[in-house]
């Protein structure tokens, strides 16, 4: 699920011409583009979704809503390792990443194209 979460800026920058931020979800730090908030400052909260800051959010509310999706366990799914996720939801989508003694197998073979019937 992918939410849009407040998070308070904690350092401004640039990065390929683009104005990002280092932004704080609770305890979570992430790299935010705030091109549609040119003017956000450091101190200030946003309401960040797929990593843009999109609108303003005042101090009561950003820390509500945090306190809220923290109870929730939101938090943890949204900024949560995803390995630990994919793990903790029965699979390793990729086992062969962590474990060095697996090799990949050949591919499956494609089943044969099927002639078509004519009426």
């Amino acid at each position: 699920m992918c939410l849009a979460v407040p998070g308070r800026v904690l350092d401004i920058g640039e990065k390929d011409g683009t104005r990002m931020a280092t932004v704080d979800f609770g305890g979570v730090q992430k790299e935010v583009c705030l091109e549609y908030l040119p003017d956000l400052q450091v101190g200030e909260y946003a309401i960040v979704h797929v990593g843009f800051a999109l609108q303003r959010l005042d101090e009561e509310s950003a820390k509500q809503t945090l306190e809220l999706f923290a109870q929730l366990g939101m938090l943890q799914e949204e900024f949560g390792d995803p390995w630990e996720q994919a793990a903790a939801a029965g699979g390793d989508p990729w086992p062969f990443a962590h474990d060095p003694d697996l090799e990949p197998g050949p591919a499956p073979a494609l089943a044969a194209p099927q002639e078509e019937v004519q009426p």
